[in-house]
């Protein structure tokens, strides 16, 4: 299988020294960087660059022909958006002040220990993407564009909100970085993490991990896998779920239950890009793009200290929150009929036609479980069905009798009490009035789910009409 390279920009190493440029490129493939290209003639640099989408340099400054110094004042004004960094055999100050207000990131000398030159590299690599990836944002927002609808063919919505989302995962979908997705249960997490993959462009698979409930051990040889005979009854070597997501996409889900212990190899997986199998001496490369999701708030777990605070920001390089249903009810139709649809084809049956007022019932409610919990009623609904109009009855008996409020035991807090900082406190009389016209308006008229919102039944509503219309 093809090997995916990256970073999605090429990186160009110029210098004459055909032992240094195979040495150095060795050394950055074995670091995970394997989008490189190599020059031994500088006079061919520019037309290398214009060739391929190079995104940094990595530039030796004594070289025949065309100097370093020389090569770096035609890229800064030929490819500004080219990340330079001077890697020479020159270990002089005032060169280095020179090459650095010319337009250079970073300058290292030859002799340098190799790992602070590839720390130097990934750095360049990850500002050049953020660099990338807000262009691709700033892009999409401000023309309100999406390139690929197709990628989320799975989604059925038509929030603006979720477009949004939509649009940040295509700007940041090449990301080596881990994403971090957020979301009530039920929201569909799952779906947002096969279109990134989708659009990823990555040749390996989505492989998910649901590590909820898993423990350390569990979590090593799940993730990592073992060598043969690496504890007793390990008969066979086993490839851990980071192998067979190389080249593709780790789906890490429920990651806000992770054990203190497993955080911290999770966090060293991230930070090193490698990774020991239980038994092995052998430090193997990460491949994969890591993708986390969680219903958690990992916000209030890291003050609490049930999450690591270096995790959680390293998790945090992008950041997807799903909104739950309630906060986007103009998609239950859509999902109503999307679902309707579905449950019609599995139960072999004609698809149902809706009764008017199911929508409005289901715009009342606030939906704890989500999508996943609208489909539940449907299917549930549709199981039932017998011919013509869906009944309604299976959706009021999964939704319940809305309970009566009950005195509050404490004062509400200001921003839950709707007469706080009101001037003229209606009277008695008057708010309930107030509140039965809102109700009504919500139910749209339809008076059972407007007494349902009101938990009081539909004849004590209709007394109540009556009764304001003076009958």
């Amino acid at each position: 299988m093809t090997t995916t390279l990256y970073p999605s920009f090429s990186i160009l190493l110029v210098d004459d020294e055909p032992d240094w440029l195979y040495s150095m490129s060795i050394t950055l493939e074995r670091a995970g960087l394997t989008n490189i290209i190599t020059c031994a003639d500088s006079r061919e640099a520019l037309k290398m660059m214009t060739e391929h989408a190079v995104g940094v340099v990595l530039l030796d400054l004594t070289m025949p022909h065309l100097s370093g110094e020389e090569l770096l004042e035609r890229i800064a004004e030929e490819h500004p958006e080219v990340t330079v960094i001077i890697v020479s055999g020159l270990n002089q100050l005032e060169t280095a002040v020179h090459c650095m207000r010319s337009g250079a990131f970073d300058y290292y000398v030859k002799t340098a220990e190799e790992g602070r030159i590839v720390k130097g590299v990934k750095r360049a690599v990850r500002e050049k993407e953020l660099q990338l990836e807000n262009r691709e944002l700033r892009n999409r927002f401000l023309y309100d564009r999406l390139e690929h609808p197709e990628a989320f063919r799975d989604i059925v919505t038509g929030d603006k909100g979720m477009r949004s989302i939509f649009q940040y995962v295509e700007a940041v979908a090449l990301s080596s970085q881990p994403i971090l997705v957020t979301g009530e249960s039920g929201v569909g997490k799952e779906l947002i993490v096969a279109a990134l993959h989708r659009l990823s462009g990555r040749k390996g698979e989505l492989v998910a991990v649901n590590v909820a409930g898993l423990d350390d051990a569990m979590v090593s040889d799940t993730l990592f896998g073992h060598v043969k005979g690496a504890y007793t009854g390990a008969g066979e070597a086993r490839k851990g779920m980071i192998e067979q997501a190389a080249d593709g996409t780790l789906f890490l889900d429920e990651i806000g239950d992770l054990s203190l212990g497993s955080q911290v190899k999770l966090l060293r997986l991230l930070q090193e890009g490698e990774y020991y199998p239980i038994g092995s001496d052998r430090p193997r490369r990460i491949r994969a793009r890591v993708v986390v999701a969680t219903h958690q708030d990992l916000a209030a777990r890291q003050a609490a200290g049930q999450f690591r605070n270096d995790l959680y920001y390293r998790l945090r390089a992008h950041h997807l929150h799903v909104p739950p249903l309630r906060k986007r009810k103009d998609d239950i139709p859509l999902l109503l009929d999307h679902f309707l649809g579905l449950a019609a084809r599995e139960f072999g049956k004609k698809k149902p036609t809706l009764p008017k007022e199911l929508a409005v019932l289901l715009s009342t409610y606030d939906f704890p479980g989500n999508v996943r919990e609208l489909k539940a009623m449907v299917y549930d609904a549709v199981s039932l069905h017998q011919g013509g109009v869906l009944s309604m009855e299976a959706f009021v008996r999964a939704i319940g009798e809305r309970p009566v409020q009950a005195a509050a035991e404490q004062p509400a807090e200001p921003s839950e009490n709707p007469f706080f900082g009101v001037d003229r406190l209606p009277g008695f009389t008057e708010a309930i009035d107030l509140l039965v016209a809102e109700a009504v308006r919500r139910a749209e008229g339809n008076q059972s789910i407007a007494a349902r919102l009101l938990g009081v039944s539909q004849p004590t509503l209709s007394k109540r009409l009556k009764q304001q219309r003076g009958e």
